[in-house]
């Protein structure tokens, strides 16, 4: 009870010091705090730009859905391949048709045409940026060939995405290991910080141990009052950091 009441006296009595630490405990942990943030929302911010990423498969209007959907099938076993999705030729002439409702022209040359001009399409999502160009190369072998051996695929759009599916290939791994590099950083910055703010609180307090030492004080009952008061700063600055990073949060 004497060591945790010395504790608390000695937290409350050395209150430049005290706020010093808890403030510098608090920006530390508000650093590393702030770069879990940026972590998440860069993370974030990758998976949604992966997510617009993907290439479209344009098949032959003569292509049978049978021949479409094996080769669905297929595609779907490919390793590389997340999520492959098919659209026939009635739903993006129906898509086309709600995109263009308020476009009378365009629906009048729709309808001057007659029959569906659109092919059916599979938008394929690979795992990652970079596995785009091996898909790309299935599609152009004998994978894309009907049970007749001709093909069903008529046109690949990888090219047209390629300068930024090979982009994404380059600058997401590259922040992914500079976030790994700034969190190795801060958290030795933060350490460092943290314990020469401690030394420094033990500096000011010298003459003091000195004197209990003197008097035959141990070392365990000079060192407890540093640790309760250690933890008090620790407990303040948790819950100043909480609250300032719920509020960021928010």
């Amino acid at each position: 009870r004497r060591i945790v009441r010395t504790g608390f006296v000695n937290f409350w009595r050395n209150g430049f010091l005290s706020l010093a630490a808890v403030i510098t405990i608090t920006l530390s942990l508000l650093s590393f705090g702030t770069l879990i943030f940026a972590s998440a929302f860069g993370q974030t911010l990758i998976d949604q730009v992966k997510n617009k990423v993907d290439i479209n498969v344009y098949m032959t209007l003569s292509a049978d859905e049978v021949d479409i959907l094996n080769l669905k099938k297929t595609i779907e076993q490919l390793p590389e391949v997340s999520k492959v999705e098919y659209i026939s030729r009635d739903q993006v002439l129906s898509d086309f048709k709600d995109k263009w409702k308020d476009n009378s022209l365009i629906l009048q040359g729709l309808e001057e045409i007659g029959d569906n001009p659109f092919p059916a399409v599979l938008n394929i999502k690979a795992k990652d940026p970079s596995q785009y160009s091996g898909i790309n190369d299935f599609l152009n072998n004998k994978g894309t060939l009907s049970k007749s051996g001709i093909s069903i695929v008529d046109k690949v759009n990888y090219n047209q995405n390629k300068l930024v599916i090979d982009r994404l290939g380059r600058i997401i791994p590259a922040v992914e290991k500079t976030g790994s590099v700034l969190a190795i950083i801060l958290v030795v910055v933060a350490v460092i910080i943290t314990f020469n703010t401690i030394r420094l609180i033990i500096y000011t307090a010298k003459d003091e141990i000195s004197v209990m030492k003197l008097v035959g004080a141990s070392n365990s009952y000079i060192r407890w009052p540093f640790v309760v008061s250690g933890i008090m700063c620790g407990l303040f600055s948790g819950v100043l950091t909480m609250v300032l990073l719920s509020v960021f949060a928010y």
